[in-house]
């Protein structure tokens, strides 16, 4: 076969196989940048938040970044390793067992809503970061920068 025939591949398949392949490996430093400063984000409020009387709550809420482990004791979920993609912010440690009861209340207190507050305020503008950091590292690998 002749290099410019048809069937020799210079139709732009093969660069737009290469442009996919380059996609679907997008640079994932790019996205776990941005993830985790939106849960750096979303930590800061939560601590401004959570109740002072001794502090020791909002110093126990943690940003755990992708192949990390998170505190032991944490909420939600408790001691557990993020993923290659992942940042989980929690509340507690081990000395700070009780952020359920403050988050929700008790029989005998009040509800002192801090963590999902925080997450409900924040959502869409954390979603957004993420999303654009998304696109654009998508774009920057199909364009091949």
């Amino acid at each position: 076969m002749k290099s410019g025939s048809p069937m020799a591949g210079n139709d732009g398949l093969d660069d737009l196989m290469k442009a996919f392949d380059r996609a679907k490996a997008v640079p994932r430093q790019q996205i776990v940048k941005a993830l985790l400063a939106s849960g750096n984000e979303l930590a800061d409020a939560q601590k401004h938040l959570a109740p002072k009387d001794t502090h020791a709550l909002a110093n126990s809420i943690a940003v755990t970044g992708p192949g990390q482990s998170t505190p032991p004791y944490s909420q939600p979920g408790g001691s557990r390793v993020a993923g290659e993609t992942e940042v989980i912010v929690t509340a507690g440690d081990a000395e700070t067992r009780y952020v359920h009861l403050v988050e929700y209340g008790t029989s005998r207190t009040e509800a002192q809503p801090f963590f999902w507050p925080a997450l409900r305020l924040l959502r869409k503008r954390l979603q957004q970061r993420i999303d654009r950091a998304g696109r654009k590292a998508v774009r920057d690998a199909w364009n091949n920068k």
